[in-house]
């Protein structure tokens, strides 16, 4: 499947001359100790927290990062390669609010995380666990991170992601997936668990994100480095120079990565997207953010390294039009463009803010029909299908013919929430609508789920190990 690409290669060039002008001459602050040590000792120049960074210090740090990875599940038939032709779908992170049909809007809790897990894990289009997909409020902040790391793999066997709220909730999960996993050797060699790490926009990394960093980074876990740089308010109002602080901001942190341990697998993440200016809030689902996409694609194939982007994003507040149109539009423009990890592909509303049950099973079979598209045409003897047309001639029909049988199953996308029945039918069936059937399918799955087994041993263990934390 050919690429879309939304910059010519010059155009990729200036960005990229633009990002290391920022990096050495302005310099992004570091608010962490520990990693202006290591800045320091790998040759960039450091003044009190401001770090500056050398053509030849990031050119050279860039290279050491491999151009794909494999993400291991405890399941091995769940692994996930991460980079190259491949794109991985991820489903909504970060959110504070849950809404379903029945009950509205409500702060999040364990148990919606729980069943976003379950949702997530009876996915045949979700391939990884969101590590936040909601924040659970109902469980102490102190070991939240715990309890929703525990939460994944007790009710899927996918790969998942850990927390990168400070060093020491990033070390915390490292070692619960060194259990799950049996060593630390095991995990180094074979790693199993993915952090989402984020500067804050302009120019600077605090101390929860980069203590988080280093620990991954040491343990030679992956780092999905994302840059959410908001054109018009937290970068500048122009595509071009969002996109070169972007930049910027991603490569600083994969020297660091590399400079901790080199060879740690990264994903290059932009999220960045524009200022609604009629009042100043986050917009994800304009098509600004939509070429933020395309381009950020672009310069990590420059980089030679996995890019993220995309998902199923929306500013709507309900899995209503706008969430169908502003989702898609993103979500098929990451496939199109070549993003290999796709964050927030399933459930998320609102900026950000707000994951959907309903949004969650409709996103789904997106994901699916765009998986579909990534699949193309097979064109071979037996796809060309010259015999059958031959067979059939002028004025025939193909449905009772072998051939027919033998293909639509693998040929054909088989929707599980698109009703394509007549008007009569649908009509007959109660006249169905979207946010009703995948409420329906939501109760469905919650109710016949069944998690895969966790081994005794390693369950008891991670129990101790949380209860330890508290």
């Amino acid at each position: 499947m050919h690429r879309f690409e939304i910059l010519t290669k010059t155009q990729v060039e200036k960005v990229h001359a633009t990002s290391l002008r920022i990096l050495e001459q302005i310099g992004l602050d570091f608010g962490y100790p520990p990693a202006l040590a290591v800045l320091k000792k790998g040759g960039a120049k450091v003044d009190g927290q401001r770090v500056f960074f050398q053509s030849k210090l990031v050119e050279a740090q860039i290279q050491k990062a491999p151009r794909r990875f494999t993400l291991h599940a405890r399941n091995p038939q769940n692994n996930v390669v991460v980079g190259g032709g491949n794109t991985v779908f991820t489903p909504g992170y970060g959110a504070a609010f849950v809404t379903d049909l029945e009950s509205g809007r409500r702060k999040a809790t364990l148990k919606d995380f729980e069943n976003f897990v379950k949702l997530t894990g009876a996915s045949a289009n979700q391939d990884i666990l969101s590590g936040t997909v909601v924040e659970p409020t109902d469980v102490p902040y102190e070991t939240r991170h715990a309890h929703m790391a525990y939460t994944a793999v007790k009710y899927s066997d996918k790969c998942f992601m850990g927390s990168t709220m400070g060093a020491r909730a990033a070390k915390e999960c490292i070692q619960m997936a060194t259990i799950l996993f049996g060593s630390r050797d095991q995990i180094e060699s074979a790693p199993g668990i993915i952090g989402i790490i984020g500067p804050l926009t302009p120019l600077k990394y605090d101390a929860r994100m980069l203590g988080a960093l280093m620990e991954y980074a040491a343990a030679g876990q992956p780092a999905l480095i994302t840059s959410l740089a908001i054109a018009g308010a937290t970068g500048p109002v122009t595509l071009a120079g969002n996109l070169a602080l972007q930049n910027a901001e991603v490569l600083a942190g994969i020297v660091l990565t590399q400079l901790i341990r080199e060879g740690t697998p990264v994903i290059f993440g932009g999220a960045s997207s524009n200022a609604e200016m009629r009042n100043g809030t986050l917009s994800i689902g304009s098509p600004e953010m939509a070429i933020n996409t395309a381009a950020t694609a672009q310069m990590a194939r420059y980089y030679k390294l996995p890019a993220r982007g995309g998902g199923a994003v929306c500013d709507a507040k309900l899995p209503d039009a706008q969430a169908s149109y502003e989702s898609m539009m993103s979500l098929l423009m990451a496939l199109v463009c070549g993003v290999n990890f796709v964050l927030h592909s399933a459930g998320i509303l609102e900026s950000f803010n707000c994951m959907s049950y309903e949004k969650f099973i409709i996103d789904d079979e997106m994901c699916g029909m765009v998986k579909r598209i990534q699949r193309a045409i097979e064109v071979n003897p037996a796809t060309l299908a010259l015999d059958v047309i031959k067979a059939v001639g002028p004025g025939g029909h193909f449905l009772d013919k072998d051939h027919t049988f033998d293909h639509f199953r693998t040929e054909f996308y088989q929707p599980r929430l698109s009703n394509r029945d007549d008007f009569v039918t649908w009509q007959a069936g109660g006249s169905p609508q979207s946010m009703g059937t995948a409420n329906k399918k939501v109760k469905e799955i919650l109710a016949t789920y069944e998690a895969p087994e966790l081994p005794a041993d390693v369950d008891k263990d991670l129990q101790t190990f949380i209860a330890k934390l508290g």
